[in-house]
């Protein structure tokens, strides 16, 4: 069951309402998800944890519309996703997600800036504007004196902190996290936390984030656990870092 919301609590900007997932047919089928019942409300820090193969990842996938629920009901802002078509999915993730991974996905031979404006190219902004607006998400993850580096001459940290640019500079709604830490040791670890929590607490983005770890979790304000593609429990995390 998702946590019950106190009194004034901040609008429901994600909702599960019975969602589940099934992969392949006959006896070859499995299901990823049973049922699921979640909430995430605007401004939350959510981290969505599990053993592998307890269906966060299939959740997190569905959040970011690259999946859609076999049954069940998905709702952004009300609006019910699992009826709207491949178009308006793309648009919707086009201007209200953002996407970090665990692989930094960054294109190899153009600048720091030039993969943060990527997300501006495909909303048609002007050049001026999507230099304008890159420097600044750039500026937000401290790497503004980068921002000419190509990501071989970038650590592994910065890389990651030049995706969450990218990730950030649409101003999206909700910023989608799936293990954005696993390739990263641990003082880089707590480095981009401490980046990603930020955001949260300054900037009020909505983060919602796959991880096993439980030190990187301890960053978010509620926490739930999957098991067997189910919501074994959802709570408040009373040691946030």
């Amino acid at each position: 069951m998702s946590a019950i919301p106190k009194p004034g609590a901040a609008p429901a900007l994600i909702e599960f309402r019975g969602v589940t997932k099934i992969y392949g047919q006959g006896q070859a089928a499995f299901q990823a998800l049973d049922g699921v019942d979640l909430t995430i409300r605007e401004g939350e820090f959510v981290a969505i944890m599990g053993p592998s193969g307890s269906g966060k990842s299939t959740a997190m996938n569905i959040l970011g519309c690259l999946d859609s629920p076999t049954n069940g009901s998905y709702l952004f802002r009300g609006v019910h996703v699992e009826r709207l078509s491949r178009d308006q999915r793309a648009r919707l993730r086009r201007f209200y997600l953002g996407f970090v991974f665990q692989g930094f996905n960054l294109l190899a031979r153009t600048s720091a800036l030039e993969n943060v404006e990527l997300p501006l190219i495909y909303r048609g902004l002007a050049r001026a504007e999507r230099h304008r607006r890159a420097l600044q998400a750039l500026e937000a993850v401290g790497l503004a004196e980068w921002a000419d580096h190509t990501p071989a001459e970038l650590s592994g940290g910065q890389q990651q902190r030049v995706a969450i640019a990218r990730a950030i500079v649409t101003d999206p709604a909700v910023l989608l996290a799936d293990e954005p830490t696993g390739n990263l040791d641990t003082a880089r670890s707590r480095e981009l936390m401490e980046l990603i929590a930020g955001l949260n607490r300054d900037q009020g983005i909505t983060i919602a984030m796959v991880t096993h770890e439980p030190d990187m979790a301890g960053y978010a304000g509620r926490l739930v656990h999957f098991v067997d593609g189910r919501v074994d429990s959802d709570e408040p995390n009373p040691h946030r870092r």
